[in-house]
């Protein structure tokens, strides 16, 4: 079947650098699209060529009303869309409108992100659990400055494990401060992307914003404040349970990391595997899952993840990074509840 769909703004865009969007869609639904003049001519099985017309057509028609897209979204969003026949462009990229942060407008590029960001706005506790690249820190230190912008809370309290990643640093130099920081420069480097360097540097020198490892939670109430535990995957039980009970009147916790990136010593449960199994179901936590699919870096992180599990996956190891349902059920990946749905594949809006 062949079908034809004008584009007659945003072609540049649209292919991407080295054709690399007009690539990932012919590749994900099985089809063949050739430009020509104003017009791509898609070419295949049926249902995919009516489904790539229909994502062009959104595209062109979201052009035409004045969305510019970079080709790093578009990308994020084409992945999207090619891999869930449920998702419209126009819906993602509508419903994932725009948020100001900062100096920084931005808006979610795949499902779970925006999930995320609603999860965060609704509950008090949220959980995001996934590979590296998906977001998870950027957009909780995001909306962590857009709590403390619009005044809901009085501070942020940036936090997480000072665990070296497999490496003996031995003895650092310096002040206690100096020696925590090089462990909490990506959360440094999310303020720095959100707020102008001299705001932040003020904002840190009056605590309104703190960075600390999270031996330094122990025996404070955080009230009014915007919590983000990072990198929680290298806390230990003891830790998270520490962190957790920190939590204050008016205010929010967001606790990310990734299960694959345990760094702590053999033998050593994580706070994170153990948080999940002991806080499931209850109500007030929202725990959302991202995969692959959600990795907004460059095309080979995408790539990399995704070697990485199906490489676990056929060795066994990725058995222990599972959480047991119950009696007579079945092992499920973590984690098993995402805003209620018992799955690790996040439906449709």
């Amino acid at each position: 079947m062949k079908l034809s769909v004008q584009i007659s703004r945003g072609i540049e865009s649209l292919f991407g650098t080295r054709d690399e969007n007009i690539r990932l869609l012919e590749s994900g639904l099985g089809v063949q699209a050739v430009l020509v003049d104003d017009t791509l001519e898609i070419e295949g099985d049926e249902p995919n060529a009516i489904r790539a017309a229909s994502i062009l057509e959104d595209y062109a028609g979201l052009v035409k009303e004045g969305y510019v897209f970079s080709n790093g979204d578009l990308n994020s969003y084409l992945r999207v869309v090619t891999g869930d026949p449920e998702v419209t462009l126009r819906g993602l990229v509508v419903s994932g409108k725009q948020r100001n942060f900062g100096k920084k407008a931005l808006a979610p590029k795949t499902i779970n992100q925006r999930r995320y960001l609603e999860a965060i706005e609704r509950n008090d506790l949220v959980f995001g659990i996934g590979p590296a690249g998906t977001g998870k820190t950027y957009l909780a230190v995001a909306m962590g400055v857009s709590a403390l912008l619009s005044k809901r809370v009085t501070r942020i309290i940036l936090t997480r494990p000072a665990v070296e990643a497999g490496e003996k640093l031995g003895f650092l130099p310096g002040t206690i401060q100096e020696k925590v920081d090089p462990y909490l420069r990506p959360l440094y480097d999310a303020l720095y992307d959100m707020l102008e360097v001299d705001k932040v540097e003020k904002l840190l020198e009056r605590n309104v914003i703190e960075v600390a490892p999270i031996a330094f939670m122990r025996g404070r109430t955080l009230n009014d404040s915007f919590i983000i535990l990072d990198e929680a995957q290298n806390s230990t039980p003891e830790q998270m349970k520490m962190i957790l009970t920190r939590q204050g009147f008016n205010s929010k916790m967001v606790v990310n990391g990734d299960l694959t990136q345990i760094d702590l010593p053999p033998g050593k449960r994580s706070g994170l595997l153990d948080a999940a199994d002991v806080l499931r179901g209850v109500e007030g936590i929202s725990f959302v899952q991202f995969d692959e699919r959600d990795v907004v870096r460059h095309t080979l992180v995408q790539k990399i993840v995704k070697a990485y599990e199906r490489y676990y996956e056929n060795s066994g190891a990725g058995r222990q990074l599972s959480l047991k349902l119950g009696d007579g059920q079945a092992e499920t990946p973590l984690v098993p509840m995402i805003d209620g749905v018992s799955s690790g594949v996040v439906p449709a809006a």
